[in-house]
């Protein structure tokens, strides 16, 4: 399986539970090149000369990282696919995607080759792989996670979050991220359960029946200005994609679906960007206010189950995800019990501004709640 971009050889005596952890190749380690999942970029390179600040916590806590993983070039599809470097094999369903664009991290930790693995998120990258492999993914706040020395998308919306196995696991991973962080003392008491077209039935009904199995207490909500974030998101990432990277436009080893980003992006005049910055501020005060009617809301991550490897073009990946990215709020997404679906349907929670430890202890609860087994059947005979 192509989800190593680089290795790393153990500690020689390796203690007692120590946490391994798989690490986004868009993420600056001391000495190691960063390739962000691009030839040009692998070309051009050189070492890094110190770790990106998302790692302190990370070496602080005597974590073992056991390698640098692949993702989509430049952190652009969500897909998870990569021509050059390798698509990681999804473990739940060979013949689906495992998302994207942090593909590597999710799988590694999907097939038990880390505990912890750390994506970045700018319209769904670490939601997305998670429920592409039925794990659990973390999106953090914008801003909470510092992203200096990691390879940016669109500043104004990439996040650093955490995938593991299960909720427990992302509670340890934010740790990672932020020491002294602490899951709440108790779930969300009032579920805002939203609904958006195109998704299929067979995942609502799943969604609504853990929501109700969980003992929740479940209130319909609208976001009215919903449909109109999707221009806004594609105007940000491509206009900021191009003021990041303009150097790499029609440059050899630049991949044709990231090189006509490029071109989009060079479109985007400053005021078009402008435009799409007020119309954000807008999303977020819509998003905060139906918060502060609600502890949380409640949807699926993806409209479906997750695509073929050999007919992924059009799936609409980040319909659900990326206009939480556009409101700047953290979001968690968790597999949950699915008869007859090829892949478990994953739930996403979203909560209010630096929410996560609401989240997760919400997400704790709905897991209890469902008994969900702590290993799927492939990994029993791993």
């Amino acid at each position: 399986m192509s989800i190593w971009i680089s290795r790393f050889d153990p500690p020689a005596a390796s203690p007692d539970g120590l946490i391994r952890v798989a690490v986004k190749d868009a993420i600056d380690m001391v000495g190691v090149i960063t390739t962000a999942g691009c030839v040009a970029v692998r070309d051009r390179a050189v070492p890094a000369t110190s770790d990106a600040r998302c790692l302190a916590g990370v070496r602080a806590a005597g974590a073992y990282i056991v390698g640098k993983t692949t993702l989509t070039e430049l952190c652009v599809s969500p897909a998870g696919d990569n021509t050059t470097f390798g698509t990681p094999v999804n473990p739940v369903a060979p013949d689906r995607i495992p998302g994207g664009s942090s593909s590597g991290s999710a799988v590694a930790v999907a097939n038990g080759e880390a505990d912890i693995g750390l994506g970045t998120d700018t319209g769904g990258s670490v939601r997305i792989p998670a429920a592409c492999c039925a794990i659990v993914g973390l999106k953090t706040t914008w801003g909470r996670v510092p992203t200096g020395g990691v390879w940016p998308l669109a500043p104004s919306l990439d996040t650093i979050g955490p995938l593991a196995r299960d909720v427990a696991g992302v509670a340890t991973g934010m740790r990672l991220l932020e020491p002294d962080w602490t899951v709440a003392s108790r779930p969300a008491r009032l579920v805002g359960r939203l609904r958006i077209d195109g998704v299929d039935a067979a995942v609502e009904d799943v969604i609504d029946a853990a929501l109700h199995a969980a003992g929740l207490t479940v209130r319909e909500v609208r976001l009215p200005g919903w449909d109109q974030t999707y221009d806004t998101l594609d105007t940000i990432i491509l206009g900021e994609l191009w003021r990041a990277h303009h150097a790499l436009l029609d440059a050899d080893g630049v991949g044709t679906f990231v090189n006509g980003g490029l071109h989009a992006g060079r479109a985007v005049t400053a005021p078009r960007l402008a435009e799409a910055m007020s119309a954000r501020a807008a999303w977020q005060a819509e998003v905060a206010a139906a918060l502060g009617e609600v502890d949380v809301l409640a949807l699926p991550t993806l409209v479906a189950t997750p695509p073929l490897l050999t007919d992924f073009a059009g799936f609409p990946l980040t319909k659900l995800t990326a206009p939480f990215n556009l409101a700047g709020v953290p979001a968690i997404s968790m597999p949950i019990p699915s008869p007859g679906l090829p892949v478990p349907a994953s739930l996403q929670l979203v909560g209010p501004m630096r929410g996560e430890d609401l989240l997760c202890a919400t997400g704790l609860w709905i897991e209890r709640a469902l008994n969900r087994p702590s290993l799927p059947s492939w990994e029993q005979h791993r």
